[in-house]
């Protein structure tokens, strides 16, 4: 069956009422958690899936309604960069550039409505590029052995940190934490307790579920206490919407080479959001930047990096549906959510759940749709979240991951596992050790070490297998270029990316 009929099978799960609800609900949710300074996709995807658990949602249901978050939030990013100059999230971070000089002349609806646009064609263009891409990737990678998943693995790990990472040692030390925490319980192969101590509850290993929520949302709890125990923030007052469609024909070409960019940014391992917004809002100031008007309240300024980090965020989707490894860390967090749900991600997951990935595919082009009708009328709904107190609207938070989490499996003890990985995470963000590694880790640890059984049982413990292949040759290649990149070019883009921080600041 081919790519469109797939596709159209797919519209026919995503357009049922049960469907476009949970895409709705997702996208107005998303928005908000995505207007939060702070708070960004991750952490709102990770609030929700405990949810989702204790609702019983099915698992299209379930990825519906989190991709939607996921989509949602990108989109919401943007309205507390131009209201306030303060990221929802890092990939919004340009945004700030030129959103926020515009609010201060009086155009931040304008701002609002073409960063909404530009968010819609980056998304668009990058959900087609998945349709396109994921097939193909998804055939080629039925020809890796267990040799060559263990060398994906690897360059999955070596990767992680990519070109804007701060320090490559402290990424590869949080993916062996979590490697490490993936070896608690029994053993599969042998039946072996391991690092149990003959507790009961430890016999399955340690529920990334309860470490994704732990290391993201009560961490953040922290910080976003630390940093905002006052009142709510003050925003740029949003004037009456006076968008032409001369305006919008302007921004197009940016809004497009962005989502271009961006898509092929989330594809790549280890390049996520952040350097498809910042490649994204470079090029274009290249290109366009004739009368030195970026900085200074450029609208193709808001359209470039708002396509670009949204086509990111869809295109970091293709590696980990087709191969089973997340392009960013809200990838990760939905990769936890799949493997909790028994399906595995990777070439087989268009074979064996066909409607559920080209349902929720589909979805993706409804919710996008919705996204952009929601969010142009009803920005100014969105934006009035930012004038409430962090001290009432945080404890909502930590009530739901809490009630999420004791609703899934009814045990105290896991409450207090929440409790410590957040108070680990607050620690880790403190000497600012990422966290993604350590879900990274926990989540392919398993299949990492089942693929090197594998193969070390196939050729009777010659480890030299593992290099046998010119695909296994050519993944090892690639992760070693992982590696040394970061090294001699993360530090030119660590800098450019750094001015346009303080940049930020000095608008």
């Amino acid at each position: 069956m081919d790519t469109m009929s797939l596709l159209m099978q797919g519209f026919s799960v995503a357009l049922t009422p049960e469907s476009i609800m949970f895409a709705v609900i997702g996208a107005i949710l998303g928005t908000l958690i995505g207007a939060l300074p702070g708070l960004g996709p991750a952490n709102g995807v990770a609030i929700l899936i405990p949810l989702a658990f204790s609702l019983g949602l099915s698992p299209t249901s379930s990825l519906i309604l989190l991709t939607s978050v996921y989509a949602g939030a990108m989109y919401g990013g943007r309205i507390s960069s131009i209201l306030l100059n303060i990221p929802g999230d890092e990939p919004a971070m340009m945004t700030c550039l030129d959103g926020y000089p515009m609010a201060l002349k009086g155009k931040a609806a304008e701002a609002l409505a073409i960063s909404a646009i530009a968010s819609f064609i980056g998304s668009l263009i990058a959900t087609i590029g998945l349709v396109i891409l994921a097939p193909i990737l998804a055939k080629f990678a039925l020809k890796f052995g267990p040799a060559e998943y263990f060398a994906l693995f690897a360059l999955a790990f070596a990767t992680l940190g990519g070109i804007t990472g701060k320090n490559q040692f402290k990424t590869l030390m949080a993916a062996a934490i979590g490697l490490m925490i993936a070896t608690v319980g029994i053993d599969i192969s042998t039946g072996v307790q391991r690092f149990t101590y003959n507790t009961l509850e430890l016999f399955e290993g340690v529920d990334f579920i309860i470490a994704i929520v732990g290391l993201f949302a009560i961490s953040e709890l922290l910080f976003f206490l630390e940093r905002h125990a006052g009142d709510g923030l003050k925003q740029v007052a949003i004037n009456k919407l006076k968008l032409t469609p001369k305006d919008i024909i302007k921004v197009l070409p940016a809004s497009f080479r962005g989502a271009v960019l961006g898509f092929v940014a989330g594809v790549l391992p280890g390049a996520g959001a952040s350097l498809g917004s910042f490649i994204s809002y470079t090029l274009e100031k290249r290109v366009s930047d004739k009368d030195g008007t970026f900085g200074k309240g450029d609208p193709r300024g808001v359209a470039a990096p708002e396509a670009g980090n949204n086509g990111a965020a869809s295109g970091a989707l293709v590696p980990m549906l087709t191969l089973g490894v997340p392009g960013s860390g809200t990838t990760a967090v939905l990769l936890a959510m799949l493997i909790s749900l028994n399906i595995s991600p990777g070439p087989m997951l268009f074979q064996q759940n066909a409607d559920l990935v080209w349902g929720v595919i589909a979805a993706m082009f409804v919710g996008n749709l919705v996204l952009l009708l929601l969010n142009i009328p009803m920005v100014g709904i969105f934006v009035k979240l930012l004038s409430i107190p962090p001290k009432y609207l945080m404890p909502v938070v930590t009530l739901i991951a809490s009630v999420g989490i004791y609703s899934v499996s009814h045990s105290a003890l896991d409450l207090y596992f929440m409790v410590g990985f957040g108070v680990l995470g607050y620690i880790f963000r403190k000497i600012d050790i990422p966290l993604v590694p350590i879900i990274l880790g926990m989540l392919l640890g398993p299949e990492m070490e089942k693929s090197l059984r594998h193969a070390l049982v196939l050729s009777d413990g010659d480890w030299m297998a593992l290099f046998n292949s010119g695909l296994s040759i050519g993944l090892w290649s690639v992760a070693v270029l992982g590696l040394v990149l970061p090294v001699i070019v993360g530090p030119i883009v660590r800098a450019k990316m750094r001015k346009s921080k303080e940049a930020v600041k000095d608008v």
